[in-house]
């Protein structure tokens, strides 16, 4: 396999391009060389060893850590809320972090004398007031290298805070932590390589820092004269002892870039997703076959102990909802605690923004939203006892299992102990308990759902929401959780709202099925009743119907693609309708059919595809609108049926249903 960074085999730069880069290349070394190849190495010592020197860089590192940990106080926020928050003047700010690292460092030092001297803007009061006096002292050193340095950690911090998908932030709230709370544990640990770099990447910029320094606090020994001063006043009395000092400097220039690159931002093409779904090691026996319930194992003596079996939880308080929706998805929903409700439909119909609206999370839509006997409309997101699993989990990927399942009750103030014994209960319950210990990068998707769903419910919600939860999982995977799932939402006391395409989790998992589309309600009712009468095309498609919309006739159904249906139990003339056909009520012949059929049409099979025991045939035609058809094998052999065949297909009056819009 070609390893990556690889020249492929073949390939050649283009020489236009790969002289002027090594031109560029030279132009970069020779000043370096050239301070290697100038050093008085046998001096060396010497001049690093002097007391000057070491005073210089005692003074040095006093000014860069002090700047680092004002860059740090002040320049996470101002990242945080330049990549976070939507202000007006935005750009302007960001202009004025810009500024620092494209202004002259001696107009920089000017700015800050005119801003904090004893005749600046500031200098006067700060002096009056408090007797600080910044130019010619330390802390004015240390105020010149943090205003030129700490725009390396804000662009290098709102860099990484603009990568970091906001779905993690807004599942923690969702669980109930506070935004400080969210920024603590959830958001600087996630963004830490960023912050880590911008960090390093300042306080190498502040060590180095000259321009500003020398300008607006002097050149005092002992006060203001750091490393880099040093060295301009060694060039003119002895310049191998400034070439020594430049060469101190520049080793620990290069140690910062060298172990930034390798160590934690990584080399091009290296990103990887923090949350990147790996099948798990299993050289500790686990398996996923074992994670169906309940997880067996070996005791200490290597004997195999049965699985256990995990404890139900006692039904939870009730917590019946009441939500008036209103901006781009309008409705009203009301529904009794214990009630699984499955909200399916097309893409942008709305759907997420009906999670997201009960959330509080997004200005599309808003909801006034009652859960039992409290109005939680005013509240915000970590307040509302609303836990809400993405469609990903989105579980936090430098926390482990347990520790993310903890992650909601540990928000709600419950003590660490008592938190994580309560979630390696929900880890058992859903049959993951004995991966407690594992990140989620460890976990394969079915896995990780259930993490996800085991810290949902733990938070102790009074709603829940599940944005497609079974999506990403395999087959088997899918019904093993979807037979967990249904079985914890039968003891849930709120109400639980799925979003999903699945129509074997709609039909299996929900009490009421919500088909949206266009943001609006088509249909509110048990799954029995949208799967015997959908009134939306897309549902029935997902049903696997045919769906023909139309406007109804005195006998059946004007054909809004054209042609005509008849059908047994007409809607009154005029009335917008739709009109659903199973597959296997369409009959297949390679002949006109004969007989009482009263819908009968030419078409082309233009598909064939395997489905279970039968085959599902996808014919076009002319006369009537696409029509899906299922047959037998034995029946495809026996008439001959191709890609590109000739067919007539037809349809009982009474096997087709129509039903108003």
């Amino acid at each position: 396999m070609r390893r990556p960074g690889r020249r492929t085999a073949g390939a050649r730069a283009p020489l236009l391009l790969t002289v002027p880069a090594l031109l560029a290349v030279a132009f970069l070394m020779l000043p370096l060389a050239g301070i290697l190849v100038r050093t008085s190495w046998g001096e060396l010592g010497d001049h690093l060893t002097a007391e000057a020197t070491t005073e210089a860089l005692r003074l040095s590192l006093l000014v860069s850590l002090w700047a680092l940990g004002l860059s740090l106080l002040l320049g996470v926020p101002l990242a945080w809320l330049l990549a976070r928050v939507p202000f007006p003047g935005k750009a302007f700010v960001r202009s004025l972090v810009l500024l620092p690292m494209v202004l002259p460092p001696t107009v920089g030092g000017v700015a800050l004398l005119l801003a904090f001297g004893r005749r600046g803007l500031l200098g006067p009061w700060l002096e009056d007031t408090f007797g600080v006096t910044l130019p010619f002292h330390t802390s004015g050193a240390v105020l010149a290298a943090t205003f030129v340095a700490m725009p390396f950690l804000v662009i290098s911090l709102e860099g990484a805070l603009g990568g970091l998908r906001p779905r993690y932030e807004e599942t923690a709230a969702s669980l109930g932590a506070s935004p400080v709370r969210v920024f603590l544990t959830v958001t600087l640990p996630m963004v830490a390589p960023g912050l880590i770099a911008g960090a390093a990447l300042t306080w190498a910029r502040a060590l180095g820092e000259f321009g500003a320094t020398i300008t607006f606090a002097g050149n005092l020994p002992g006060t203001t004269q750091t490393l880099p001063l040093q060295v301009y006043l060694l060039l003119q009395d002895s310049p191998e002892a400034a070439t020594s000092v430049s060469l101190l400097l520049l080793a620990i220039a290069m140690i910062v870039l060298i172990a930034l690159r390798g160590r934690w931002t990584g080399t091009p093409g290296d990103h990887r997703d923090p949350v990147r779904r790996s099948v798990p090691d299993r050289s500790d026996g686990t398996d996923e076959a074992t994670d169906a319930y309940g997880a067996g194992g070996y005791g200490a003596d290597g004997t195999e102990e049965a699985p256990r079996t995990p404890k139900t939880p006692a039904p939870s308080e009730p917590w019946p909802l009441h939500a008036d929706v209103t901006g781009f998805t309008h409705l009203t929903l009301d529904a009794p605690g214990s009630t699984t409700i499955a909200v399916v439909g097309p893409n942008g119909a709305g759907k997420t923004t009906l999670l997201r609206a009960l959330l509080g999370l997004t200005p599309r839509a808003h909801a006034v939203l009652r859960l039992g006997d409290s109005d939680v409309t005013a509240l915000p997101p970590h307040r509302r006892g609303v836990a809400w699993v993405p469609q990903d989990g989105a579980l936090f990927p430098h926390l482990s299992a347990l520790a993310n399942t903890a992650y909601g009750l540990r928000a709600h103030g419950v003590p660490r102990a008592e938190a994580r014994r309560e979630a390696q209960g929900w880890l058992d319950r859903l049959g993951v308990g004995h991966l407690a210990h594992r990140k989620p990068a460890q976990l394969s998707g079915g896995q990780a759902q259930r993490v996800a769903l085991a810290r949902a419910l733990a938070a102790r919600p009074r709603l829940l929401l599940l944005d497609e939860p079974l999506a990403a999982l395999d087959q088997t995977t899918r019904a093993r959780v979807r037979h967990t799932l249904r079985g914890h939402l039968a003891d849930f006391g709120g109400v639980c709202l799925i979003v999903t395409h699945d129509p074997v989790e709609a039909v299996s998992l929900a009490d009421r099925v919500l088909v949206l589309e266009d943001g609006r309600v088509l249909q509110d009712e048990p799954p029995a009743e949208v799967t015997r009468h959908p009134r939306s095309p897309w549902v029935a498609r997902m049903l696997g119907r045919n769906a023909w919309p139309g406007t109804a006739t005195a006998d059946g159904l004007a054909l809004e693609g054209g042609g005509h249906l008849v059908v047994a139990e007409p809607l009154p003339a005029g009335t917008d309708a739709l009109a659903v056909i199973a597959p296997e009520a369409v009959s297949v012949h390679r002949e006109r059919p004969t007989g009482s059929p009263r819908n009968v049409w030419p078409g082309t099979v233009r598909e064939i595809t395997p489905g279970g025991s039968r085959l599902r045939l996808l014919i076009t035609s002319a006369e009537a609108p696409d029509l899906v058809a299922e047959i037998t094998p034995g029946a495809a052999a026996e008439l001959g049926i191709a890609d590109g065949s000739t067919v007539w297909t037809s349809v009982k009056a009474t096997e087709a249903t129509v039903v108003p819009l």
